[in-house]
């Protein structure tokens, strides 16, 4: 069994994501390979920033290669339509308000994967305690999820796409 739990992720962010892919591991290998190259030829790489820097950002890339590769190979594909039936899916926008905080006093959350993320919206895995509460309730239902702190309640407020 992987340790690594599925993401899931529209058919446009899997795409984006392969296409991602692609071209670090082709166009991007080859110019930090030119990059490094040039540096040594620089000579002594104790001291040779340009060398130091051309490393790094390899490194950097080939992380982020990593971490695109385990994301596509757990990947499952979700409908990234906004949902028509009024309940919280996938890609949806929702306005929570926590029990005890004023009625004016709600935040917004996109739920879906980070790769997926909407402006400056924080970002609700489906996957996780609040996502899985959330999941398929509609707008004036009370769900209740496990928190580090203990169970937490929050009313559905608005959802959007």
């Amino acid at each position: 069994m992987s340790d690594v739990p599925d993401t899931q992720l529209t058919r446009d962010t899997y795409e984006r994501l392969q296409a991602e892919l692609e071209d670090l591991t082709t166009r991007g290998r080859v110019e930090i390979a030119a990059l490094i190259e040039a540096a040594r030829a620089l000579g002594d790489l104790k001291e040779n920033g340009d060398y130091h820097a051309a490393k790094d950002s390899q490194g950097k890339m080939e992380s982020r290669i990593r971490q695109l590769e385990r994301m596509l190979k757990n990947a499952t594909v979700v409908d990234g339509a906004a949902p028509s039936d009024g309940k919280v899916a996938h890609s949806s926008v929702v306005t929570l308000r926590y029990e005890g905080d004023d009625e004016d006093d709600t935040a917004d959350y996109f739920v879906g994967s980070i790769e997926e993320r909407q402006g400056d919206l924080t970002v609700v895995s489906p996957g996780s305690p609040l996502g899985q509460a959330l999941m398929g309730h509609a707008v004036g239902e009370t769900v209740e999820y496990a928190a580090p702190g203990g169970s937490l309640r929050v009313e559905i407020v608005k959802i959007g796409a």
